[in-house]
């Protein structure tokens, strides 16, 4: 059977289109609000414009295409990719603060991508204002967010075979509209010399902050690396070639329209947006149609993967259990419902709050930055992992880090003009990933384990009594105990104490999530013959956890090896060859009253069970059946109180006085 990752070094032709489809969309629109935000409301001044093509093109050089293309496209997790995969290869390492840069750079690929499709469509649609200057675009990039947002509980795959060949039509336009550009004065070339990018940072005032601008050119290296697992790593750094030439050549022609114009205002302009004013009038309808599609095509792909994003989070118990579907039967594609309506709430309040595409630029790229860095801490330790040469690990990371510093100071100055934003959104979302990380933590100390060897005779004493009445043919219980020879506390005392549970067969059904993504696994221990059965499901980390299916499964495969028989022991039914009923047990935990915890891990733990109101319930999250369901809620004793002195006073029964004992 072919692994998911087997064809991550295959190269086709149809690779490649869906490819150019998927991956591409954040980075390849960059042309639409780059250039226009660089130059701003200032006068066009050569040497600026000079400067700063010069730092596009190196940075599309050296954080896109060194740092993401070749270098971060190495590190794969069975063919997977993303910040969240990554940090699954290197915890394994004794260091276990690298939680820290996988939920802050998670959480702020999320943040910044609740803008990416505002400023996308907007400046798409601002091209209309070339025909009706008071234009008010508000409502109509309202209108194509919300059409974007209600489609995805349908599933994508129908629009998706587009996607490939829309992308392929737009890279070529940019392309062949810049290459028309450099005709006419081809001495903006000149800007492939990383000296003007180095004068405008040096010499000009204001050339660091610029830098926030120019960063918005690679803003989607990130995604790129996280559709890995969708593309394959050859599919996208042979397509890469394509798209950097086109950007480039697009970037290029952009700057000699804009020298050609220096010492005027853009906003004075016609259209007031160097993207468009490149093209032959007749065809701005055109182009403006073929951005819009590309720019919703972008968004598709921020959507597709911030859904993905918060599934691994979920698996990695970094995210509330929240409702995942499957709306084809696309392998990868899924709909978080909730994730969806929140990124459409937080989108129409970025359009809201900015309007324009140009003021959204201001709050644009300011978090993503804060991923890029945690992205280099993480490709730090995992090329120590792989023992490359250590002189040249501290050459990579000193480079980028410095890189990716400048361009987070750059970005600092926009936090007054809408950064903040993304920031607070950001924040938001690394408390409710801290919080649930270290309550999960301070949970599993409360985990009371005993011996299966201890309680064996128990369960076979008590599915043997006839004085007791059958509570379950079959009786399967969810258990977190990674050793099959032991078991939770609370599960011995919910069968025995609890109203006794007398079943002929008791199932305890494990589930480990493995750092692969993509492994469905199990392993049958049979702990006392057919009577006590220990179940161990083997997930990768996207892989749904839909045990009621699983665990169907593995019973059929079991009972056609004849290791159990699942007829009802009941012997008017078991001469019919009735199959017995099968009841599923899931214990919840509530917070007990009991508990003495210091200040910060009660209120982590009060974030937590505030949370859990909006999570789904443990039955839910393993898939499970509710016609064949019991909850038990059971508190949650963490730390125990300190014991209490009590004193009796007064007469006992006998009418005689009690000695106080002090």
């Amino acid at each position: 059977m072919e692994t998911p990752n087997n064809g991550i070094n295959k190269v086709t032709w149809a690779g490649i289109l869906i490819t150019l489809g998927i991956i591409y969309g954040d980075i390849g629109t960059s042309p639409l609000y780059v250039m226009s935000s660089i130059i701003g409301k200032d006068a066009i001044d050569g040497n600026i414009i000079r400067g700063a093509v010069s730092a596009v093109f190196w940075t599309l050089t050296l954080q896109t295409t060194i740092k993401y293309v070749i270098l971060t496209l190495q590190a794969d997790n069975k063919g997977e990719g993303g910040i969240f995969a990554l940090f699954t290869l290197v915890k394994r390492n004794k260091y276990k603060w690298l939680i820290v840069p996988a939920i802050i750079g998670g959480s702020a690929l999320l943040a910044d991508g609740i803008i990416t499709p505002p400023i996308s469509v907007s400046a798409a649609i601002e091209g209309l204002r070339f025909f009706r200057p008071e234009l008010n675009t508000v409502p109509i990039v309202i209108g194509i967010l919300f059409g974007l947002f209600f489609i995805q509980q349908f599933g994508t795959g129908f629009i998706g075979k587009f996607f490939g060949p829309m992308m392929t039509l737009w890279f070529l336009m940019l392309g062949v509209l810049g290459f028309s550009q450099l005709l006419q004065d081809a001495s903006i070339l000149s800007s492939l010399n990383p000296y003007y990018a180095y004068t405008l940072l040096k010499l000009h005032p204001s050339g660091i902050l610029i830098l926030g601008s120019v960063f918005l050119c690679t803003t989607g290296a990130e995604a790129l690396y996280s559709d890995l697992g969708h593309c394959g790593r050859r599919n996208i750094r042979i397509s890469w070639i394509f798209v950097k030439t086109m950007l480039v050549l697009n970037y290029f022609g952009q700057g000699a329209w804009l020298i050609a114009h220096q010492g005027e205002k853009l906003e004075m302009l016609k259209p007031g947006n160097p993207f468009y004013a490149i093209m032959p009038e007749a065809f701005i309808p055109y182009g403006i149609i073929i951005a819009t599609s590309a720019a919703i095509i972008a968004s598709q792909a921020l959507i597709s993967g911030s859904f993905t994003l918060i599934n691994e989070a979920m698996r990695l118990n970094l995210w509330l259990k929240v409702r995942v579907k499957y709306p084809t039967e696309s392998r990868g594609q899924i709909y978080i419902p909730s994730i969806n309506w929140l990124l459409l709430a937080g989108c129409i309040m970025v359009v809201f709050y900015f309007r324009e595409s140009a003021r959204m630029e201001s709050a644009y790229g300011l978090a993503i930055v804060l991923c890029m860095l945690m992205t280099t801490v993480l490709l730090n330790f995992y090329l120590h992992m792989k023992r490359y040469n250590r002189f040249l690990i501290s050459v990579i990371i000193i480079v980028y880090l410095t890189i990716e510093l400048a361009f987070l100071y750059a970005n600092l100055s926009k936090f007054m003009h809408g950064g903040w934003i993304t920031l607070i959104i950001a924040s938001s979302l690394i408390a409710v990933m801290t919080a649930w990380h270290l309550a999960k933590k301070i949970a599993r100390r409360y985990v009371d384990m005993v011996k299966f060897e201890d309680h064996k005779q128990l369960l076979i004493d008590l599915s043997n009594d006839d004085s007791l009445q059958k509570y379950a043919t079959h009786l399967v219980y969810m258990t977190g105990s990674n050793n099959p020879e032991e078991i939770e506390a609370k599960i011995i005392y919910s069968i025995l104490h609890k109203r006794p549970k007398k079943a002929d067969v008791y199932w305890f059904v494990h589930v480990n999530v493995l750092n692969e993504p993509h492994t469905m696994e199990y392993k049958v221990t049979h702990i006392v013959d057919s009577d006590i059965i220990r179940i161990d499901f083997n997930l990768g980390f996207r892989v749904a956890p839909r045990i009621n299916l699983m665990f169907r499964k593995v019973v059929q495969d079991m009972v056609k090896n004849k290791e159990v028989d699942i007829t009802s022991r009941y012997e008017s039914l078991n001469r019919n060859n009735v199959i017995g009923d099968f009841k599923f047990v899931v214990l919840e935990k509530f917070l007990s009253f009991e508990n003495d915890l210091p200040a910060f891990e009660k209120l982590v733990m009060s974030i937590y069970f505030f949370l859990k109101r909006f999570s789904m319930s443990e039955a839910k999250a393993f898939g499970l059946d509710s016609s064949s369901l019991k909850i038990e809620k059971f508190p949650m004793v963490i730390t125990k109180a300190k014991e209490m002195h009590l004193r009796r006073i007064g007469l006992d029964a006998h009418g005689n006085q009690v000695n106080t004992l002090p």
